[in-house]
């Protein structure tokens, strides 16, 4: 499971820091692709051959679903972190999610996600209070 937030720099060539405590489980391989609210998904293989497995289940003749599997599929880069934890985000991605050199990476329970670090502090604090002020049950069952 990921949790956290880090914040690591890109280098010149787009090359990212993985946070230590990711390495293990990202070491295998992985898949960057765009993501919602104009972040990157970062998934393990396995997580992410599961979510493909979950587009593939959507019916062809749903148009929504084969958009998002359009753009899912697409945008996605796949590669193996280097010795030292690196990953290359390809420009398109950069461009995407509008990554110049402060990044913000963050654990969302099965995947990582990657912010430009204005992008995060202005979701933060659009989203915080409310999160804070949250009187229903979002998830039946666990407050």
């Amino acid at each position: 499971m990921f949790l956290g937030t880090h914040t690591p720099r890109l280098d010149d060539k787009g090359r990212l820091f993985l946070p230590a405590k990711f390495r293990d489980e990202l070491a295998g391989g992985l898949v960057v692709t765009k993501g919602q609210e104009r972040c990157l998904f970062v998934f393990p293989m396995t997580e992410f051959s599961r979510v493909a497995e979950q587009l593939r289940a959507a019916p062809m003749t749903h148009k929504a679903a084969r958009a998002y599997s359009r753009v899912f599929f697409a945008s996605a880069h796949d590669e193996v972190p280097d010795r030292q934890g690196r990953i290359t985000i390809p420009a398109h991605l950069r461009e995407y999610a509008g990554l110049d050199r402060d990044c913000v990476v963050i654990g969302a329970s099965t995947r990582v996600e990657i912010w430009d670090r204005q992008a995060w502090d202005n979701y933060l604090a659009e989203s915080e209070e409310a999160f804070a002020e949250v009187e229903e049950e979002v998830l039946p069952g666990i407050f």
